[in-house]
């Protein structure tokens, strides 16, 4: 099957297509790109295009996206989230030095303001996909000849991009406006939750969409099930999640449904390796349920299409030449140690902490930790001494650009293979790019979510039952990182010898009770989930993320320096705050949220 291509058609149409988010200057100041004439738009094959731009936006680069942000640069808009989930969760440092792109450190000290660039670039970003997926709504109604098939399939797809695209926003900014397809006036007051309004386009996706799509890559309805269980989720209805979650876990994982598809017909499952969901060469398989399509070397010479987002989060002085963001946080690799029975420590991990090279240059002699390692480690935190897939041993602080700043680890889980790199990566700018999907959902994600619903509706044993599938995937030898058969050249292959001392498995039968199941289910979504950027949300919506990232700043504080002015505000910093240039333009239409003003 072929691959969705998200390519971006954005241009001057007809009137009626014009009813766009970014023509009013109370959102978005976006100037005109190109002309297109209503006979080249108004068919199959123009509304088709106008799709695809809707997919296109989904990647927050290119033409029309990140160059309307002013200064707006790839990485504040990235889909994954590395900066607003991951970094401001306490996954991951902002990485490099301290002085490098500052406008990220606020950002991992809870100390947001609504001045700060990036949370404008991610609001009109977030906005460009709104008006692309209202286009295609708009674009197919003045359209004649389609089919009320077509027209089922255009407008279900559209709706569910929109309905991704405002979750994002309002779990973001929380009171966010709504702008539709029957939008005259866009200087909206973000007075009224658009929850609801969300829920309502995923249901027309989930009633509308085929169970399998022709293209890799196109929502069909397993996803925008999997999406809408999401979106209950986090307002908290499990019951109604939990009956989703339920219909599209297969029997073999504990659900009572038909079980979900892929968009390329693959019934759900893990991945028999972790690693597998962070390989190009192995992405759209089993686990994906919905994933932006990346890709490299596609012949436009331009990285935009290879996870441009990401470019910062490779080792730095390394053989991917830039530039050293994006470090997983000590607290986190601490997180992996395992007990005799490969359990975790759920409350008091940093008790039980990984060895590291903290203080060492690469000169000096490092043993790494001989204690019991989760193996999800070694595939989410490249560590020294540990196999970097086929590039070599991390040799510690030269691949590091500042360890006081961000600490001694390198992110792994944004890695290519040095064996693959001619395909899968793409070198067309001053750094690297690759074609390995980011996933919005995967399969593990959904089977952590259906657990947490079990755990609140006090269906504890169903819940362990999802958790130790998600755990016994980590168990399976397919995922032991073994030692190179010559570390001076790992090109060469693999030994026989784990890498590590990896004891992991799942909970014993009848682990799970109202004290330890929620728990539980929220550590493991921190292994499992690790630097893909769901953590500070996931924090937000339980009610801890006070508690838990003050803890967190009070400890990795005392390793780095990048977090010293650390402290979260409960009842503040569970949102960003609302761009103050939109306030501005709005005319004070929009309100901010509490405690920034």
């Amino acid at each position: 099957m072929n691959a969705r291509k998200y390519i971006s058609v954005i241009g001057v149409w007809s009137a009626a297509v014009l009813l766009s988010v970014g023509c009013s200057k109370g959102f978005l100041n976006k100037p005109a790109l190109g002309a297109l004439t209503t006979d080249q738009i108004n068919n199959l094959a123009g509304v088709t295009s106008v799709l695809n731009g809707a997919y296109a936006a989904l990647d927050g680069q290119g033409t029309n996206v990140t160059d309307l942000a002013g200064q707006g640069t790839p990485w504040d808009a990235s889909p994954s989230n590395w900066i607003y989930g991951s970094v401001a969760g306490g996954d991951n440092h902002k990485g490099s030095s301290i002085g490098d792109q500052p406008p990220i450190v606020p950002i991992a000290n809870a100390q947001e303001v609504a001045s700060n660039g990036f949370f404008n670039d991610k609001w009109i970003c977030l906005y460009e996909g709104v008006n692309r997926a209202n286009n295609v709504l708009i674009t197919m109604a003045v359209t004649p000849g389609l089919t009320a098939a077509q027209r089922t399939e255009f407008s279900a797809e559209a709706k569910f991009l929109r309905a991704h695209y405002y979750f994002e926003l309002r779990r973001f900014f929380s009171m966010v406006p709504w702008i539709d397809e029957t939008t005259t006036n866009f200087n909206q007051p973000n007075n009224a939750d658009v929850y609801p309004k969300i829920e309502a386009d995923l249901q027309v996706a989930v009633d509308s969409l085929p169970a399998v799509q022709p293209a890799v890559g196109s929502v069909n309805k397993w996803a925008a099930m999997c999406y809408l269980g999401k979106v209950y989720l986090y307002e908290k209805k499990y019951a109604q999640a939990e009956a989703i979650f339920d219909q599209v876990i297969p029997a073999a994982y504990g659900g009572t449904g038909a079980g979900g598809v892929t968009s390329n017909g693959l019934p759900y499952a893990l991945a028999a390796r972790f690693e597998d969901n962070f390989d190009a060469a192995t992405k759209n398989g089993p686990e994906s349920v919905f994933a932006i399509q990346m890709d490299a070397n596609d012949g436009t010479n331009s990285i935009a299409n290879a996870n441009q987002g990401d470019m910062l989060n490779f080792p730095y002085n390394s053989p991917f030449r830039c530039c050293g963001f994006f470090q997983p946080s000590v607290d986190l690799a601490n997180s992996y140690r395992t007990d005799a029975n490969g359990l975790p420590y759920v409350t008091d991990y940093n008790s039980y902490g990984i060895v590291n090279d903290m203080g060492l240059t690469s000169a000096q002699p490092f043993t790494p930790d001989a204690g019991n390692i989760d193996p999800r480690l070694d595939w989410t935190v490249a560590r020294r001494g540990i196999p970097v897939h086929d590039w070599g041993l991390h040799p510690g602080n030269n691949w590091i650009r500042d360890q006081g700043s961000a600490g001694p680890y390198s992110n792994k889980k944004n890695l290519y293979w040095q064996a693959t790199e001619g395909t899968y990566s793409d070198q067309s700018s001053w750094a690297p790019g690759s074609a390995i999907n980011y996933n919005i959902i995967r399969f593990a994600d959904v089977l952590l979510m259906a657990a947490e619903c079990e755990a609140q509706l006090s269906n504890y044993a169903q819940a362990e039952t999802y958790v130790n599938f998600v755990r016994a995937r980590a168990a399976n030898p397919a995922n032991i990182l073994y030692q190179y058969l010559d570390n001076a050249n790992p090109m060469n292959g693999f030994s026989t010898t784990p890498a590590a001392n990896y004891v992991v498995a799942p909970y014993p039968a009848g682990y799970f009770t109202a004290a330890t199941a929620l728990p539980a289910i929220y550590f493991e979504r921190k292994l499992e989930l690790a630097c893909e950027g769901h953590r500070f949300f996931d924090l937000a919506r339980w009610g801890i993320a006070g508690q838990t990232l003050n803890a967190y700043f009070a400890f990795e504080g005392k390793i780095t320096g990048d977090l010293s002015t650390g402290n979260f505000t409960t009842g503040k910093n569970e949102y960003y705050p609302i761009p103050q240039a939109q306030i501005d333009l709005s005319n004070g239409q929009l309100k901010q949220n509490p405690g920034y003003d």
